[in-house]
């Protein structure tokens, strides 16, 4: 199992401009340097984590956990989930402007969508940004944001009630050491960067696919 950093002080700046009225406004930013991740690819540490390869984000995976990729009838990739025995993990990376800030223009964009959903929902400061948490009849979900240079990173846990505390703890370490190659070529801002399965678990799908089919 891999280590985990639990930052002190990214949750700071949010200008709340959007009409609900009960998003927490962070302090002043405190300058000194913050250690660990995500990272993007030109940064990355040289280091010996071993990391689930999946072209536009490698991540850690925790021990016990299984995945579960999700793929579109057409054929492409749409999600790659890790089962973990606290529930569902799932971290996507979109493309972003160069000036950053997309996370609180889509937190403010999901808070609108779930809560025309039926769900609960309640702001938090969290490790690098303001976190979403949404209370549904079945599940608990929080949302994690970080910007990065021209990508945004999203992670979101996941999981029965009770155990959301300790499924947010392994996505924050997930989150901590994954690395992201946004790539150089253009991309309209919030497309989601293209996953990649290693070429033995895409031939493993393939096999269950055609077994499923016969």
């Amino acid at each position: 199992m891999f280590g985990w950093r639990r930052r002190g002080g990214r949750n700071d700046r949010v200008d709340d401009d959007s009409g609900f009225g009960d998003e927490p406004r962070g302090q002043d930013q405190d300058e000194s340097v913050v250690e660990g991740g995500p990272y993007d690819k030109q940064e990355a540490p040289d280091d010996e984590i071993e990391r689930l390869d999946l072209g536009s984000v490698q991540l850690p995976v925790p021990e016990n956990s299984q995945l579960q990729v999700e793929i579109d009838p057409e054929g492409p990739v749409r999600a790659v989930h890790l089962l973990t025995p606290s529930g569902r993990l799932t971290v996507s990376a979109f493309a972003a402007p160069r000036t950053g800030d997309l996370w609180q223009e889509v937190r403010q964009e999901l808070v609108e969508q779930l809560r025309s959903d039926g769900a609960t929902v309640r702001f938090e400061d969290g490790g690098w940004d303001t976190e979403l948490i949404a209370e549904t009849a079945k599940t608990s979900l929080r949302f994690v944001g970080v910007d990065g240079p021209r990508w945004l990173l999203r992670g979101v846990a996941a999981s029965p009630a009770s155990d959301l505390d300790a499924c947010t703890k392994l996505l924050y370490a997930v989150i901590d050491e994954t690395v992201v190659d946004r790539g150089s070529e253009p991309m309209p801002v919030r497309t989601p960067l293209p996953i990649e399965l290693p070429e033995e678990i895409a031939a493993h799908i393939q096999q269950q696919q055609e077994q499923a089919q016969a």
